[in-house]
């Protein structure tokens, strides 16, 4: 699986928040189509069938993401 750059993956996982808040708080055809688009969005950009698993995939990118971004500070530190 090719990884999606942090940026792209935070909001394909905002669209996702959106389209879910939006349909709960008033479901309708567009709301529902809405939140379609970003589970399948959601689970193309992460290779998972579900959108269970497409969210348990994001978050262990996003991990991943936080501790490249941690590492590469403690080198920073240690070459200063």
């Amino acid at each position: 699986m090719i990884l999606p750059a942090e940026k792209e993956l935070r909001a394909v996982l905002a669209r996702f928040a959106h389209a879910r808040m939006e349909h709960d708080v008033c479901p309708t055809s567009h709301t529902s189509r809405a939140l379609e688009d970003a589970i399948y969005t959601l689970c193309v950009i992460t290779g998972a069938r579900t959108a269970v698993d497409a969210l348990a995939t994001a978050d262990a990118l996003l991990d991943r993401y936080t501790d490249r971004r941690s590492v590469s500070q403690g080198d920073e530190a240690l070459a200063a």
